[in-house]
């Protein structure tokens, strides 16, 4: 599934492909991804003669501001953008293509069928329901530390499960939660109101650090993932444990593990983040851990 740094990278590339670019047509193949109230053919109706202003970002969702709608895409599981040129065959998998002024195609393809589009009127852009509910965006500027705590004082959940979660912080994904919590030393399973404040603080730090090397890398490239502009992702060299199990811890040398965490394979190093064994003790066991990891 495209994360948050991918969903970013798309955004980048499809501004420098589309922006300013007119809708002239639409063709939709697969009608299930037109979310209601809209039926397929007003979708198409109502873009025609739009331009694409620029396109935002919320979370793993884009964002398309054009004259009077935004269109709000997710691609889900492996949903993806392609430009192509007038004329070129249409791919397998090609659910939605948007048919521009200039002659070139917007083309939405997705293996699973899982995206969704979602047309709301500009000034209601915010409206959108799972808006309302998302976390902050995992930068400094939004992302806070004061808040963050007190989320995880009202979860007994597992960690992992926690950052996953998109009310509590948006965007943060499968990789990159096992990422931040191998940087913040902290074990995917300890229970969230557990961890005192000094790794609160790691983990808020990491996630940040995480996601924002991500971005800059272009996000990580895993099975078949590219960007709209046919790039691949390079921050998979940089993953410490996320697929690598068997593979020597780069702190300590221990060999990566892997269990099973909300439902989500996940990777960590036994030695580095060690699980508190009382409840009681929990934050300082923590600590503990992180400051005698070599």
């Amino acid at each position: 599934m495209p994360e948050l740094p991918e969903v970013e990278t798309i955004r980048k590339g499809l501004i420098s492909l589309v922006g300013g670019a007119v809708i002239i047509d639409v063709a939709v193949f697969w009608d299930r991804m037109i979310t209601p109230p809209f039926s397929t053919e007003r979708f198409k109706t109502v873009l025609r003669g739009e331009q694409i202003h620029t396109i935002e970002r919320r979370g793993k969702y884009l964002i398309f501001l054009l004259d009077h709608w935004a269109m709000i895409s997710h691609l889900r599981m492996e949903g993806k953008y392609e430009v192509s040129e007038s004329g070129e065959p249409i791919k397998k998998h090609t659910h939605v293509i948007f048919y521009l002024a200039d002659g070139r195609q917007l083309r939405y393809l997705d293996v699973r069928k899982f995206g969704k589009f979602t047309l709301l009127p500009i000034e209601k852009r915010d409206d959108y329901e799972p808006f309302k509910k998302m976390g902050p965006e995992p930068t400094a500027d939004f992302f806070k530390l004061s808040k963050f705590k007190k989320d995880l004082a009202k979860s007994h959940r597992a960690i992992k499960a926690v950052i996953l979660d998109q009310n509590i912080v948006a965007g943060v994904g499968n990789i990159y939660a096992d990422e931040s919590l191998f940087q913040a030393r902290i074990h995917p399973l300890q229970p969230a109101d557990t961890i005192g404040p000094a790794a609160a603080k790691r983990l808020q730090e990491a996630i940040i650090d995480v996601i924002s090397r991500s971005v800059e890398a272009g996000g990580s490239t895993i099975r078949t993932y590219k960007n709209t502009l046919g790039e691949a992702g390079k921050f998979q060299v940089s993953l410490a444990v996320y697929g690598q199990t068997g593979q020597p811890c780069p702190n300590c040398g221990h060999p990566i593990e892997k269990i099973r965490v909300a439902q989500r394979g996940t990777h960590y190093c036994p030695h580095c983040q060690q699980l508190p064994k009382t409840r009681s003790k929990a934050a300082d066991i923590t600590d503990i851990a992180y400051k005698g990891a070599k």
